[in-house]
């Protein structure tokens, strides 16, 4: 750790931390539930779990981008956080509003409106808090004079999601016109604007962890802003399948939704050839692994699987199924709960007492088992789905009768999640167990330089 309030990071990180394992909970209970009998059917139902469980998702990997964010920016910037305390403020506020939040889903409180069902006054405590954050690091880097490309795909990334909040801020009393609206912030958060929240992160890791020159990696930046912007509004109307807007959006929905994660693909890759022609290695293996894990896992989620099932004379038929979670959970955790973790695997040794280059086996089980997990929780969404398209939109099978058919795919299915659910575990475990330690090293040291591994 090169400056003191890079030491903001670890608490976010240790927030996002415990709200992954309670989402990984929920989500195991709302799979739980499609198996029967269902003992906990009055006091939590699928629909409150199911809700706990994805707006968890969103919290976690929000708390984790700003905690990533506050590292990075001043190591970038090479100067100390504008505000420490208001990052500390800010803190305190979004847990107070996220742990209130899903106690009122306990209450059934909230707008009903899928993964926007937080009330106003959440709504507005999650705008105060952009707001503080984008305060914050928009006066480090305006203080610091040093101003690189990858901070600012990363701003950027940042305070587009904050502008793209606003239609979430807004009531419809027709739910059609609430569902098209409600597009434009969520698949324009995660398949828009947080893309460009990802190209930042990964270009910061891959500069450090490979020696790759710089410039290279931001030329990489521009070709992803350009897709991002290009493709993710465009591919939008992959989900107007059924709302009424003219035909001629679908394919194109359908098709550029998938180009998004091409770009991030094609950096890594270079990134790592590059690596393995120069002899270059950096002593944190594990952080590399989480890295182009990442990248690899978001083009076969989001890309291939997206382009799969979003292509309209496919999409007529799987619309609303479980091949919709399929696509969603390989997508999701490839491109943001992977490059989430890669930071924190990336900063832990500079907020810990972890060795930089000793990584116990621990670390590099919890992200195999993770890896297998939502590989084998890909495939049982994916084989229930294709049944339920073809008893339900097929057959004319009724939807509870065709749940019965399909139950055999949830035991593969609580399966493969148990195994993801173990890596989980294993992460905040090794997550927690070095007790943090906020050492300043020299500014000059070469902590984040890769080292010429020896000839054999």
């Amino acid at each position: 750790m090169r400056y003191k309030s890079q030491s903001v990071a670890y608490w976010y990180f240790a927030v996002a931390m415990v709200l992954f394992g309670l989402q990984i909970v929920f989500g195991l209970l709302s799979a739980a539930k499609y198996l029967g009998p269902d003992p906990l059917l009055y006091i939590l139902p699928f629909d409150v779990t199911k809700t706990i469980h994805t707006n968890l998702l969103i919290v976690w990997v929000l708390t984790g981008f700003m905690g990533a964010t506050y590292w990075m920016v001043p190591d970038e910037s090479r100067t100390e956080l504008y505000s420490p305390r208001l990052a500390y403020w800010q803190l305190g506020l979004w847990t107070l509003m996220g742990v209130t939040a899903v106690i009122g889903y306990l209450f059934r409180y909230g707008t009903g409106n899928k993964l926007l069902e937080q009330p106003l006054p959440h709504k507005l405590v999650i705008v105060v808090c952009m707001l503080m954050f984008l305060y914050n690091i928009g006066m480090t880097i305006k203080r610091s004079g040093r101003f690189t490309t990858t901070e600012g795909v990363l701003l950027g990334g940042l305070g587009l999601s904050a502008v793209l909040y606003i239609p979430a801020l807004l009531h419809y009393e027709n739910y059609t016109v609430s569902i098209f609206y409600r597009w434009w912030t969520i698949h324009l958060w995660v398949e828009g604007v947080w893309m460009m929240i990802m190209a930042g992160f990964l270009a910061y890791l891959l500069i450090r962890l490979s020696g790759i020159d710089r410039e290279v990696m931001e030329k990489w930046l521009y070709v992803i802003v350009g897709l991002v912007f290009f493709a993710g509004i465009l591919g939008t109307a992959h989900h107007y399948y059924w709302v009424g807007v003219p035909h001629i959006w679908l394919p194109i929905g359908g098709f550029f939704s998938a180009l998004e994660p091409l770009a991030l693909a094609a950096m890594a890759i270079y990134a790592y050839a590059a690596m393995r022609r120069g002899g270059m290695r950096h002593p944190n293996a594990l952080a590399l692994h989480w890295t182009i894990g990442s990248a690899i896992f978001a083009l076969f989620g989001a890309g291939l699987l997206g382009l799969a099932h979003t292509w309209p004379s496919v999409n007529k038929w799987t619309h609303g199924t479980l091949i919709t979670a399929m696509h969603a959970h390989s997508a999701f955790y490839g491109a943001y709960a992977m490059i989430v973790m890669a930071m924190i695997t990336y900063a832990l040794p500079g907020l810990t007492n972890r060795p930089q280059n000793n990584y116990s086996p621990l670390g590099y089980w919890a992200f195999w088992l993770q890896v297998t997990g939502m590989f084998g929780m890909t495939l049982s969404f994916g084989t229930a789905g294709i049944a339920q398209v073809y008893l339900e939109r097929i057959m004319g099978m009724g939807y509870l009768d065709a749940q019965l058919k399909i139950q055999v795919h949830f035991l593969m299915l609580i399966l493969a999640a148990t195994i993801f659910a173990t890596g989980v575990a294993m992460f905040i475990y090794d997550f927690f167990r070095y007790r943090p330690q906020f050492n300043v090293i020299d500014e000059g040291a070469p902590e984040d330089r890769p080292v010429v591994a020896p000839e054999r």
